[in-house]
């Protein structure tokens, strides 16, 4: 699949002494995952060339990973190949000195919101831009080299993208591309210790978002987490944007989200849209977001415009079930 442009992505790649790799703002699995890995598949593979990433942005629960590159001087970047991952959108590349390279690659999964880079490698049916990275050294293993490592780098990506392999977008290339990755002996039970486990504090967070979820009439399930809340269970960003997830299993609400009061100037709320059937990326899109057609993410900003969302989504679903068969 789309044999051409990863062609085209390797000769350039060939082509050039310096790379860096570029990842999207507010880290997750996916975006970690894939540019680590791609990172250490270029240095097994051309150790003569500087291979850079580069990233003030960082997620707590993936800590495990290791660290980033420290900074480099800005005339670094003029003469290099930028390598952009799981990135739909410019404005959502954390490290803005992308604009520096030379030459720019796109590899994205996501629902085009725009069109960038000199090279463009975009397919949303992936179930993650990690399996893309896989599928790129499935493509390339005679010339490509892999480890341990880098296999764990970019197993750890499609494995939290995919939600353990069972969301949309997973068929049997995504099951080919981990058993490839597997076979370098991926510990998948110290990573999902890593992943998974939960402290005791968390799991009692979890149990006042049961407490307090609600489901709109036609079957959106929701909860607001404000900043008391927050400084209640003593919740990170990421941990209140995960507790998505608990709200994924109840009968009749093929919807779900999650509101996040944000710390920030623009007093901004951060929403995080998930649905089963039907295409929830219609509302993101409208309220300042986008993403996947089942996994997408908004922003409000303010509780007014939080409960507006609310109702469009509302009579999205709605609308879905009322000209739809087989939903559950």
């Amino acid at each position: 699949m789309n044999k051409i442009v990863k062609q085209q992505i390797l000769d350039k790649i060939k082509e050039y002494d310096k790379i860096f790799l570029f990842r999207h703002i507010r880290n997750d699995g996916d975006c970690v995952g894939s540019t680590k890995g791609l990172k250490r598949i270029l240095e097994l593979t051309f150790p003569e060339k500087k291979i850079y990433l580069i990233d003030d942005d960082h997620a707590e629960y993936l800590e495990f990973l290791g660290p980033e590159d420290e900074a480099v001087e800005d005339n670094e970047y003029t003469d290099a190949l930028g390598i952009v991952i799981d990135t739909a959108s410019e404005k959502r590349i954390s490290n803005k000195k992308y604009t520096l390279c030379k030459e720019l690659i796109k590899i994205d999964h996501h629902i085009p919101l725009e069109n960038y880079g000199d090279i463009m490698w975009v397919e949303e049916n992936r179930s993650s831009a990690c399996e893309m990275i896989a599928d790129f050294y499935a493509t390339f293993s005679d010339e490509l080299k892999i480890d341990k490592e880098a296999a764990t780098y970019i197993y750890t990506g499609m494995v939290t993208d995919s939600g353990r392999f069972k969301y949309e977008g997973v068929n049997g290339e995504t099951l080919r591309c981990a058993a490839t990755l597997l076979d370098q002996g991926i510990d998948t039970e110290t990573l999902y210790a890593h992943l998974y486990l939960e402290s005791f504090g968390y799991l009692k967070f979890k149990a006042e978002i049961y407490r307090r979820m609600q489901i709109t009439e036609n079957g959106v399930a929701y909860i607001f987490i404000d900043k008391a809340m927050q400084n209640e269970f003593n919740l990170t960003l990421e941990q209140a944007s995960a507790c998505v997830g608990t709200l994924d299993s109840i009968r009749d609400c093929i919807s779900w989200m999650v509101f996040i009061e944000n710390s920030d100037a623009e007093n901004s709320i951060r929403v995080r849209l998930r649905s089963r059937f039907v295409a929830i990326n219609p509302i993101a899109e409208k309220y300042n977001g986008g993403g996947h057609a089942m996994a997408s993410g908004a922003t409000v900003y303010s509780w007014e415009e939080a409960e507006q969302l609310l109702r469009d989504a509302d009579a999205h679903v709605k609308e879905y079930k009322e000209t739809h068969e087989g939903w559950l």
